[in-house]
């Protein structure tokens, strides 16, 4: 069985894939999407991260991109079963500890339903500014995400004593709902799909096309098998934009388009490469219309993953 969740819309709105109405949307756009993925079985609604985009980028990424605590948070007060994933924070940006409070805080609130998607960052003036190393990113990523397993776990008082972060008989309440949290890793270069393999419950690839995905799914199984870890781990894809039915509107080439069967029958061979959840994103011209969309899916082509 293939779930399925979605990235919000609003929360981040870089041209790769906002909808123009996103621009004008706000809040109570972000709680009737939340809403709407609740009631239509969406696995997780996700958030992402960046704290600041230089402006030679900012005509790509834009600068709207909401803080995926607060924003996962709010949606979270709306909402009971639909859970809450950080696709991606950047973890390495900041302490390990600062980031399990916020994170800590949120799961508990939120009755247990935080998944903690982490990634390496790729904005270089980010990092200088917040006056982190970031040619060495990736290992301090690694090391945060050692040390989060420590502040996120079920003790009080959390350890780790590494290279460079280390802390004992230090306080933290509230505690995580969840007993684990599970930490997703995003990237899909070789050093992303090692991490994901030796130190992750989940892998989030970045867009991988098809024809390449299955190829990194068997390097990340095998990698992980070569470090001795027999948990099962969480296989994640993002699809390609969807339109459920025949669009009157110029869509893309890119955008699966059709009866909801002839969506699912495409969808399904994510599931046979070894997928356990996809990422879905809607093209639509409105709220309201990408809700209906959402509606369409959960009723008409969920039934048939």
């Amino acid at each position: 069985m293939v779930v399925y969740g979605m990235q919000l819309p609003v929360q981040s709105q870089s041209v790769i894939y906002a909808e123009p109405w996103e621009a004008g949307a706000g809040p109570a756009d972000l709680l009737a999407v939340a809403r709407a993925a609740e009631e239509h079985g969406f696995d997780y609604l996700a958030g992402c991260e960046h704290v600041a985009i230089p402006r030679r980028l900012a005509e790509a990424m834009s600068t709207v991109w909401y803080d995926p605590v607060a924003t996962l948070s709010y949606v979270a007060a709306a909402t009971e079963r639909v859970r809450l994933l950080s696709h991606v924070a950047v973890v390495a940006l900041r302490h390990p500890l600062a980031t399990a409070k916020a994170y800590a805080t949120l799961d508990h609130l939120s009755g247990g339903r935080l998944v903690l998607g982490v990634g390496a960052g790729h904005v270089q003036e980010e990092f200088e500014a917040l006056g982190v190393d970031f040619a060495r990113r990736g290992a301090v990523l690694d090391e945060t995400m050692d040390a989060l397993r420590a502040a996120l776990g079920p003790e009080e008082y959390p350890e780790h004593l590494g290279e460079r972060f280390a802390f004992k008989d230090l306080g933290q309440r509230p505690r995580p709902a969840q007993e684990r949290v599970p930490l997703w890793v995003g990237g899909s270069s070789p050093a992303a799909v090692r991490r994901a393999a030796v130190k992750g419950d989940g892998w989030l690839p970045q867009g991988d096309p098809r024809d390449r995905l299955a190829e990194q799914i068997r390097t990340l199984l095998r990698l992980r098998a070569e470090a001795g870890i027999a948990e099962p781990i969480t296989v994640g894809a993002i699809a390609e934009p969807l339109y459920v039915g025949t669009p009157d509107w110029p869509v893309g080439r890119r955008t699966l388009t059709g009866a909801p069967e002839e969506i699912a029958a495409s969808l399904r061979a994510y599931g046979e490469m070894g997928v356990h959840q996809i990422q879905v994103r809607f093209r639509s011209r409105s709220r309201a219309e990408l809700i209906d969309q959402m509606a369409a899916f959960g009723t008409e082509v969920a039934p048939h993953l």
